[in-house]
């Protein structure tokens, strides 16, 4: 594979972390929003709490409630999962932590609630789904939720901004950004998104990248992998997926059927 001068450049303005510091995000798998499943529903504590006894790591995503506070949640909407409706930044904590997800007796958990339950148990992956004026706001509040916590945790999104603010004011806090290729067949749009990626690598500096497994294998992510940020994939669904991972990525993101 030669070496382009995007690559160069990669070195330059986005150098590879401490390999110690990120060793563990390679150990094992990541449940996506918990085990789920048979009764368990996704980014509920009984998801959660199953992937740490089956020895697996988990991944969540977060959202900001109208009082600024972490919950566990990953559409901006209550309607798919729980029997309310509406945005989810327009309710406050208290109220989205009693809210029921349908067909189950649990409610959603706060950041606060899971890394109380997984206690150090295993690793902790939080997407951070931020957008909006209120991005600082929103990662000093996951920062403040972390605080103290000494089990092994990574934030990580798709947005550069929140990659960037946690490389600035949380510099200990291993930081990834989430990455998908698309289906781009236009020649000019390829080209495009091929400048993109590398722009958005600048600008967030990450310590790993975690990969949409329908783009693998990729230049790019090999390119980052070579030169030791270690690639995640998600979601990966299916034996021939995991095969692919095995070969391209250093670990995985799954839903069932589990590895």
């Amino acid at each position: 594979m030669p070496l382009l001068l995007s690559d160069l450049i990669d070195w330059l303005r986005a150098p590879a972390p401490d390999p110690d510091r990120v060793a563990f995000l390679k150990q094992k798998p990541y449940a996506h929003r918990g085990l789920h499943g048979g009764g368990r529903v996704e980014n509920s504590i009984s998801a959660f709490r199953a992937a740490i006894e089956q020895g697996y790591g988990i991944e969540l995503d977060v959202r900001m409630s109208l009082d600024a506070q972490v919950i566990v949640f990953h559409d901006d909407t209550l309607d798919r999962l729980t029997r309310e409706t509406g945005p989810v930044h327009r309710r406050s904590r208290r109220e989205l932590c009693q809210i029921k997800f349908s067909d189950s007796n649990e409610a959603i958990p706060g950041l606060d609630d899971v890394v109380s339950m997984v206690a150090g148990r295993g690793p902790i992956l939080v997407e951070i789904k931020a957008d909006g004026p209120n991005i600082g706001k929103f990662c000093l509040r996951v920062r403040r939720a972390l605080e103290g916590y000494r089990g092994q945790v990574a934030v990580m999104s798709f947005n550069p901004e929140v990659v960037r603010w946690f490389r600035r004011h949380a510099k200990s806090l291993p930081r990834g950004l989430v990455i998908t290729e698309g289906q781009n067949v236009d020649v000019a749009a390829q080209l495009k998104a091929r400048f993109a990626r590398h722009a958005m690598l600048w600008r967030a500096k990450p310590d790993f990248i975690a990969y949409d497994i329908r783009n693998l294998p990729s230049r790019f992510a090999a390119a980052q992998r070579k030169r030791g940020l270690p690639v995640l994939t998600w979601t990966v669904r299916s034996a021939d997926e995991e095969a692919r991972a095995a070969e391209h990525a250093d670990e995985i993101i799954f839903e069932h059927p589990a590895p």
